[in-house]
């Protein structure tokens, strides 16, 4: 049996929608040169042509303006340079996560510190907390002690943080949770 895998397809960044020299389709740009000096307002084929004299491309820098903005450059540098600023900005993001801490409603005094430490390492580390209460057999005629075990635990956390509140304390089913996170 022959096992199929998948060619892997290299990940396409957003955004590096440029046109260059035959697509541009506006009548009339403004042209800027290579230097960075404003050539005026052209008819594009004109521009195309001063590009090709100078050896450049023509490439569309801005085209919501009116009429489009367009430079003279190497289109190919132009690219490579706009697809490595991205990828510096990519690995600079820092993503936030949601980190989950489940409680009990019978839950001791010493696990509750325990959680409550670890809430506060996840918020200082910048990610959200979702604090969530699985209500069990007969807890869940008592959904109200859950919702008051959450606000408490809230409580005591904004003694350390401001926090913020994304998701107030809600039930579905057997679950009550909420969703915070730290004020900057």
């Amino acid at each position: 049996m022959r096992i199929h895998y998948k060619k892997r397809v290299p990940q396409k960044l957003e955004g590096l929608d440029y046109k260059a020299n035959d697509r541009i389709l506006a009548q009339k740009v403004r042209v800027i040169d290579e230097a960075g000096k404003f050539l005026g307002v052209l008819d594009t084929q004109e521009a195309l042509r001063i590009a090709h004299e100078r050896e450049f491309d023509l490439v569309e820098v801005s085209p919501k303006d009116d009429p489009p903005v367009c430079r003279l450059m190497d289109f190919g540098t132009f690219k490579y340079q706009k697809a490595k600023e991205q990828r510096v900005q990519k690995a600079h993001a820092k993503k936030v996560e949601v980190k989950g801490i489940r409680l009990s409603v019978k839950i001791g005094q010493h696990d509750l510190d325990v959680r409550l430490k670890k809430a506060l390492d996840f918020l200082a580390d910048g990610d959200k907390l979702k604090i969530e209460i699985i209500l069990r057999g007969r807890e869940k005629a008592h959904g109200e002690l859950a919702n008051e075990r959450i606000e408490t635990f809230i409580k005591r956390i904004e003694e350390t943080y401001q926090l913020y509140v994304e998701q107030p304390v809600t039930r579905q089913g057997g679950n009550v949770s909420a969703i915070v996170g730290r004020k900057s």
